[in-house]
């Protein structure tokens, strides 16, 4: 029999083995230069491996730093052929590391068209689509998306346990939030159209798509300010959109919220108690009073009485 501290445990073995099991799904190589680079690219359990993971968290927050202070024109004009180099650089260790992986794994077809290896491809491709066609410079910046790999470093399949608990939660009020997005897409139609009628296109809601986008933007509290109401009657409305907004942000949460809260750990569905007519499950059945020896003689000449 074990405790519950036992039951909820993981040992690190465990936790090792479920960090590597995502990237296993490839081919793992038996032996050989093949099955060396594999355990240094996609497992950190060796010293090597960790080492490999360290450079590449540091390359890649380098190469999107580099992206980032490119981005500034005053620090473009001065330092701009640094980091371009800087940037050719990056993408050579990228290349040589997406080579490496597609070496080293038995289904390269597979990890290339998985999530991850599409990512990899992605943190080298525009700077090689830039320099064949300067038209495309356009998406340079999708060299930002380098920052999602360091995800895949951190081993973050080792929380898959909570990952399963928050995913089952949000799928099992699936049909709650349904209804809720329904219903506030009801009133941000409804209340853009109005604010459409009261406000007008002399006050900027030339449409009524131009007001539900201001519906949208208010009931969200974003409130971005290009649209403003004029009209008492339409600051009303508007300060109505801002009190449904708290309801808005606060609903779906308390949706998952009670969902996750009526799962157990172990993602088994565990009844809330409660009390009154809101409560999730009915009230436990009242035990029969037991009768006292003068209540049971009377019972019973009654039912003499009433056989004869």
């Amino acid at each position: 029999m074990t405790t519950p501290l036992q039951s909820t445990a993981t040992p690190p073995v465990q936790l090792a083995a479920d960090s590597a099991i995502g990237d296993a799904r490839f081919g793992k190589p038996s032996d050989g230069w093949r099955r060396a680079l594999f355990s240094v690219i996609f497992e950190s359990e060796t010293r090597l491996g960790r080492l490999f993971d360290l450079i590449l968290i540091a390359v890649i927050v380098t190469s999107v730093a580099v992206v980032i202070l490119d981005s500034v024109q005053a620090i473009h004009l001065r330092a701009g052929h640094v980091f371009g180099v800087l940037e050719w650089v990056f993408t050579g260790l990228f290349t040589l590391e997406y080579i490496g992986r597609l070496a080293c794994v038995k289904q390269p077809l597979r990890y290339a068209t998985s999530f991850y290896g599409v990512i990899d491809l992605l943190a080298l491709l525009p700077t090689f689509l830039v320099a064949l066609a300067p038209e495309f410079a356009y998406l340079i910046d999708v060299r930002i998306l380098r920052l999602l790999r360091v995800f895949r470093i951190f081993k973050l399949s080792r929380y898959s346990a909570e990952y399963r608990a928050l995913v089952s939660a949000v799928a099992a009020s699936r049909r709650k939030i349904t209804v809720f997005v329904g219903f506030v897409m009801l009133v941000v139609l409804v209340m853009g159209t109005l604010m459409y009628v009261v406000e007008g296109p002399v006050h900027g809601f030339t449409s009524i798509p131009v007001a539900i986008y201001w519906a949208i933007s208010t009931m969200a509290t974003v409130g971005f300010g290009d649209l403003v109401p004029k009209t008492d009657l339409g600051r009303a409305i508007a300060s109505v959109m801002m009190l449904l907004g708290w309801g808005v942000l606060a609903v779906p949460t308390g949706i998952v919220t009670a969902e996750m809260a009526r799962r157990g750990p172990d993602d088994e569905a565990v009844p809330l108690t409660g009390r009154g007519i809101l409560a999730m499950t009915p009230p436990p059945a009242v035990p029969p009073r037991r009768l006292t020896p003068a209540a049971r003689r009377r019972a019973l000449a009654q039912h003499r009485r009433g056989g004869r």
